[in-house]
């Protein structure tokens, strides 16, 4: 996740969970051909054109349209569908997010998961502003004072909603607990968009939930006593084998 992608988007919302899930269940290809804000604003009534339209652009499209995976939002309905519950929700909406705006992606694994293997686990909002200043700088971007505030403000709330950090004012990371159903559907998904053997265990987006290489392998070996995938280590060699079928089929095995 490189600094090009620095933007201020999150100062206009953070997670938006409660948005993004209204919108994956109404989103489809056909909506994309037409007029979507006005779609949309016939189906979810409680709120201005104007949010909408900026929870649309801001959020929806960069997150489940145009992010990584792609259409991110056809993963989404699939969980929808299945009547997922919310601790597989929240997390897979969680890393779809994070891994489309770079400032959240990079603020956790380069700060939160450094701060959650220190005994002091307070993150003050001092330190968020702080930290997104040098990366501007790095960009060689230059925000005022009040927007790098709001997007450190909005990038803090949505860690809090998603559960990484909690506390209504002073905030502290949280002692997160992945479950094995959510991490084996995301882990599908890394496979299915290259990742394999060492790399889907090292993979960086595992810094997302504060997983350490061991946190990992062993809920890797947890997926593989549910019969979800095949995992087998030996020293500094993995092997991990899905089984061949879409996403939506193991979502179904997995969640069913």
């Amino acid at each position: 996740m490189g600094k090009k992608g620095i933007n201020s988007r999150l100062q206009k919302g953070g997670a938006l969970l409660s948005d993004m899930r209204q919108m994956v269940a109404l989103w489809s290809e056909e909506l994309s051909e037409k007029d979507p804000v006005a779609v949309l604003a016939r189906h979810i009534p409680k709120t201005t054109m104007v949010r909408l339209k900026d929870t649309f652009t801001r959020a929806f499209r960069p997150r489940f349209i145009q992010g990584s995976p792609p259409n991110a939002w056809r993963l989404a309905k699939v969980l929808g569908h299945q009547n997922a519950d919310l601790h597989i929700i929240r997390p897979f909406y969680y890393w779809i997010t994070a891994r489309s705006e770079t400032t959240l992606y990079s603020f956790v694994t380069e700060v939160v998961y450094a701060r959650s293997r220190s005994p002091e686990r307070e993150i003050r909002i001092e330190e968020a502003i702080s930290w997104l200043s040098h990366q501007l700088t790095l960009a060689g971007k230059t925000w005022t004072p009040t927007v790098v505030k709001k997007v450190s403000r909005g990038m803090m709330a949505a860690l809090r909603d998603f559960g990484i950090l909690e506390g209504a004012t002073r905030k502290k990371v949280s002692s997160i607990n992945l479950f094995p159903d959510a991490f084996t559907l995301i882990a599908f998904c890394l496979n299915e968009m290259g990742a394999t053997g060492r790399d889907l265990i090292k993979h960086p987006d595992w810094r997302l939930f504060l997983l350490g290489e061991n946190g990992v392998e062993n809920l890797f070996l947890e997926c593989h006593q549910h019969g979800w995938l095949k995992f087998e280590s030996a020293g500094n060699m993995w092997r991990t084998e899905f089984p061949a079928v879409s996403f939506e089929d193991y979502a179904h095995g997995v969640i069913g």
